[in-house]
């Protein structure tokens, strides 16, 4: 009986590992976004995504939504809307979001504008600095997918927040999920070398 060649040994090791890499990135990503939120948060940072002149993204359209839902049933909870003002947009992703809210009823007194940030890192970073001094409980709203990595990223900044999160839009699946993968890797290897 031939042995199998080294290189075919390679590549199906290979496709184990990355099985086994994707399930447990899947595995920690829903976990993450199913875990119970905390009632009456002292703040929540309501991370941006793309605006459309100065309509919200479907995808920001649910984190808008499902926040402005908890923030009713909170009504001690301040919101930090954060997120700068890309090509294509009119507006500042956070004026997009307060902009929203104050539609769904919240008070503009309730929400705090962040909108310098350009990715996930400034987003939590940059918010940090609206934070009221005595805050000690809080929650990162976004997407279900994104949730996970958002956490880690807050971690880093010294926040223990939870994560409040909104569905992902049906359409959006596949590539938001695929996109999350890589971010993730590349967040390891990141933090790996530091």
């Amino acid at each position: 009986m031939k042995k199998k060649p080294v290189f075919k040994k390679l590549v199906v090791a290979g496709l184990l590992i990355s099985m086994f890499y994707g399930g447990t990135l899947h595995y920690k990503i829903i976990q993450h976004a199913n875990m119970d939120v905390s009632e009456n948060a002292d703040y929540m940072i309501i991370l941006g995504a793309r605006v459309k002149g100065k309509v919200p993204s479907l995808a920001l359209k649910y984190r808008i939504d499902h926040a402005a839902n908890y923030l009713k049933e909170n009504p001690d909870t301040i919101a930090i809307a954060s997120g700068g003002k890309g090509p294509g947009e009119d507006i500042s992703e956070a004026e997009c979001i307060k902009r929203e809210l104050m539609q769904h009823g919240i008070e503009e007194s309730r929400i705090l504008l962040e909108d310098k940030s350009t990715d996930t890192y400034e987003n939590i970073g940059f918010s940090k600095k609206f934070i009221p001094e005595k805050a000690e409980t809080g929650l990162v709203v976004t997407n279900d997918f994104h949730i996970f990595r958002a956490k880690m990223i807050a971690d880093n900044e010294d926040l223990k927040i939870n994560g409040l999160a909104a569905k992902t839009p049906i359409q959006a699946v596949l590539k938001s999920y695929t996109r999350e993968y890589l971010a993730l890797t590349k967040y390891f290897m990141i933090n790996l070398f530091k």
